[in-house]
């Protein structure tokens, strides 16, 4: 009788934990260095510097007491300084599902970023972070949406020029429509970054409310709308009526992070599109 294929990986966290703390140097982390049989930490040290039981943190290894808790996961990453993608990997793992986010403010976007925007020349695109603060745009995005390049940072806001801007109202030729989708969308987005009991998103959204009847009543209404795409139409001073398709994108390894990109929706509004876009080169 054949014996049964002996399981190459019985305890992938716990082989990914060993692997991971044999990576780390014990004197930049301020244990003793002396002669060790092995590289990296010893257990007990991981222990330590997760504030957990040693006993606890070998069975882990070992693949004994059963799976770990999310705050024990934590308190583990936080002992073997992952990287984002290590610590999600850790709590797939651990747990098969990936940790909660953490939400982090955002001021800007890498060089690299930016010159992803700036090749879409014919296209209106920009980068807004959980909050909906553009942090990011092409010139296209400023002559067609809004020169963000001239407002102060607190204003490049989509919310904050949504409900307190008479010029971008009067730019959409669905506001109504358009503020609901925004809201519901926000909604969505904060929850998903963890951000829905931030200090940043409980002052935007009592700012807002203090500012607009109208925000304050969508917000109440508890809508929740995913934006992967849609159409836009736009009241353009000197371009007339565009209608502008839309689709979102996540930024890789940015989470915090979306993508919006504008095209055309007919031969005709690319047309206006490009002779607009030529009337303002420099």
């Amino acid at each position: 009788m054949a014996s049964e294929a002996p399981n190459p990986l019985p305890n992938p966290l716990g082989a990914y934990l060993r692997d991971r703390r044999t990576r780390l140097d014990p004197l930049a982390l301020g244990f003793g260095g002396g002669r060790r049989r092995t590289p990296g930490l010893r257990r007990e040290e991981v222990a330590a510097r997760a504030n957990i039981s040693p006993t606890w943190y070998t069975w882990l290894e070992q693949g004994r007491g059963g799976a770990p808790s999310a705050d024990v996961l934590d308190r583990i990453a936080k002992g073997l300084m992952p990287t984002d993608p290590e610590r999600e990997h850790i709590y797939m793992l651990g747990l098969g599902r990936p940790p909660e986010a953490r939400y982090q403010p955002v001021d800007g976007i890498s060089p690299r970023l930016q010159r992803v925007l700036d090749g879409m020349v014919l296209s209106p695109a920009i980068i807004k972070t959980a909050m909906w603060d553009v942090v990011g745009w092409n010139r296209a995005a400023a002559v067609l949406l809004t020169d963000y390049a001239k407002l102060p940072r607190e204003g490049r806001n989509i919310l904050r020029m949504m409900f307190g801007s008479d010029h971008v109202r009067a730019r959409n030729a669905d506001w109504e429509g358009v503020a609901r989708f925004v809201v519901g969308a926000f909604r969505a987005d904060v929850a998903r970054a963890g951000a829905n009991n931030s200090a940043a998103a409980t002052e935007l959204v009592t700012e807002l409310s203090r500012i607009s009847p109208e925000f304050e009543a969508l917000w109440q209404d508890n809508d929740v709308v995913a934006h992967g795409e849609g159409i836009k139409r736009i009241h353009h001073p000197e371009a007339g009526l565009l209608a502008m398709e839309f689709s979102s994108f996540a930024v890789e390894g940015r989470p915090e992070l979306g993508m919006i990109i504008y095209n055309p929706a007919s031969a005709a509004d690319a047309e206006r599109l490009r002779i607009l876009l030529g009337a303002h080169e420099s």
